[in-house]
């Protein structure tokens, strides 16, 4: 007989913050050179919202990843990622200005 394995909560959670991190990490570097480059010039958002905004948006294209390959961890779901967030900060950052 086949023994299904469960995971506890502990697990879920971290499981679902490794799946997390790399938009995390990106959307905070992404405002934190946003805040480094832009030199008197005033972004669409505070620092806060930039962070929350990319990570939203970078969640979403892994999320897609997952549910489109049906695996994490793909080279194109990350590469999505890359761009996605990169469209979204030049968005925010207001700069074809």
């Amino acid at each position: 007989m086949e023994t299904i394995a469960v995971m506890d909560f502990v697990a879920s959670v971290n499981h679902l913050a490794n799946f997390a991190a790399p938009a995390f990490s990106l959307a905070l570097g992404l405002a934190i050179c946003a805040q480094i480059f832009q030199l008197n010039k005033a972004g669409a958002q505070s620092f806060i919202a930039q962070v929350a905004i990319n990570f939203i948006m970078s969640s979403v294209v892994l999320w897609a990843g997952l549910w489109l390959f049906s695996r994490d961890g793909k080279m194109l779901s990350y590469a999505a990622l890359i761009g996605a967030s990169a469209l979204c900060q030049w968005a925010l950052s207001r700069t074809w200005r």
